[in-house]
């Protein structure tokens, strides 16, 4: 079993990355080369703004390739809760944004001739309980006739031709959803923003920001830079970075472990008595799963094996243990297949789960996806490139308060509480 990310593993390596230091002055500098980060640099580059990008490890080193590689529409919360948090008018356009945002990575993909999986899939968000399918089902009419018609409800006895369990009582199915191969899509974004004229450097934390004239200066341990704007695109990692550069984001964001295990190929048979639907999914429990199958018919099964802020071998292979557990309660058929990959991630949580895009501490930031970043960065990416080329129109989150979270800086000290509570409101439920 390897312990690092399918995506990463199965991916061509950038090989377009700057050897030398890092130097120039440049009219923007992105930090983070993620979904976000690259593609903000793409928009500028294109555009004839002079960007630099400064990764502290390498393309697509943090969420962007450690995540179950599902691009799914909607919001995390329910619609009705989105609706009384955001009001009507801004929930409405968050959920439009993440349509639209899947769209772009389409749009993307053909325009830039990327080869990475990509397949409108649907999603099935599956009822866990019988409890749980009054809510979802309540949730998918108020989808329907407000927002998004294309969802509708599948009764249990429909689920047969989609997912090979008896686990499950009813289900959600947003067709808009789709697939991809992250690590191609990274590679192939890396490549297409170099190619329009972006520097990347990679292994170049941004240890220190300071003044300089009307910008700033960006210091790394190869070098500094100048720049007029800076784009902080780090998300969980904010919080990994050293120094405090990103002082503002590590109070904010509350970096949280997901987890992955990727079997062997399926034959065709296991296929067909696994998940015939080829769907993304994802269940009802607040301590949840999600799956899919990946191009080459493993199973990709991940989740919040454990409420915790590491992701390193030891604490990805003791995850991978409960998610096999869990993996096997819900397929009976693969409790004793053989794994192939096990890998963890950070996904960064804000307070409310509502993502956050705007200016703050003299930089542009779009972070805190709270686990729904790869069908959003992308289009985030684009509303900072906008931002930083003098545009705000084009923001979903404009002016949307983010308030520090109490005691937080970094350190996620009351995770393993917060455990303990949705376990048991998952038990209740």
């Amino acid at each position: 079993m390897k312990m690092l990310s399918y995506w990463h593993d199965t991916a061509p390596v950038f090989a377009g990355a700057e050897a030398g230091p890092v130097e120039g002055r440049f009219d923007v500098a992105v930090i983070g080369a993620g979904f976000t980060g690259l593609n903000a640099a793409r928009r500028l580059a294109r555009a004839g703004v002079t960007v630099a990008v400064l990764e502290a490890s390498h393309v697509g080193a943090g969420g962007s390739g450690r995540n179950g590689g599902h691009l799914n529409n909607g919001i995390a919360h329910g619609y009705a809760d989105a609706v009384a948090h955001l009001g009507p008018e801004r929930a409405r356009a968050l959920y439009h944004a993440y349509d639209r945002s899947i769209d772009m990575i389409a749009e993307l993909i053909e325009e830039e001739g990327l080869s990475c999986d990509f397949r409108r899939a649907g999603k099935l968000k599956l009822a866990s309980k019988p409890g749980h399918v009054a809510g979802l089902r309540a949730n998918q009419e108020l989808l329907a006739r407000e927002v998004d018609p294309e969802t509708r409800w599948l009764s249990k006895d429909a689920l047969t031709g989609e997912i090979g369990s008896d686990a499950f009582h009813g289900a959600m199915l947003s067709e808009k959803s789709a697939m991809m191969h992250m690590g191609r899509y990274l590679h192939g974004l890396a490549e297409a923003t170099q190619r329009h004229g972006a520097r990347i450097w990679e292994n170049a934390p941004v240890t220190g920001r300071s003044r300089s004239g009307t910008g700033w200066t960006l210091d790394t341990p190869r070098g500094q830079i100048k720049a007029e704007r800076v784009i902080a695109a780090t998300g969980a990692y904010s919080a990994q970075v050293p120094g405090a550069p990103l002082g503002h984001f590590r109070k904010r964001m509350i970096p949280m472990a997901s987890f992955l295990i990727a079997t062997r190929p399926l034959s065709h048979a296991e296929v067909t008595a696994t998940l015939p639907g080829h769907r993304t999914c994802v269940t009802s429990r607040l301590i949840g799963n999600y799956f899919r199958l990946s191009p080459d018919n493993r199973l990709i099964f991940g989740g919040r094996a454990r409420f915790s802020a590491r992701s390193d071998q030891r604490s990805d292979a003791k995850s991978g243990r409960i998610l096999r557990a869990a993996m096997a309660e819900i397929f009976p058929h693969l409790a004793g297949i053989q794994i192939d990959y096990c890998w963890g991630g950070l996904v960064g949580m804000t307070r409310d789960r509502f993502p956050r895009a705007g200016q703050a501490d003299g930089m542009i930031y779009g972070m805190g996806y709270s686990g729904h970043g790869a069908q959003l960065s992308t289009l985030l990416g684009q509303v900072l490139a906008d931002q930083a080329m003098g545009r705000t129109d084009t923001n979903p989150l404009e002016g949307m308060d983010w308030p520090a979270v109490p005691a937080l800086n970094g350190k996620p000290w009351f995770l393993p509480l917060a455990g303990l509570w949705f376990r048991l409101k998952d038990r209740l439920a």
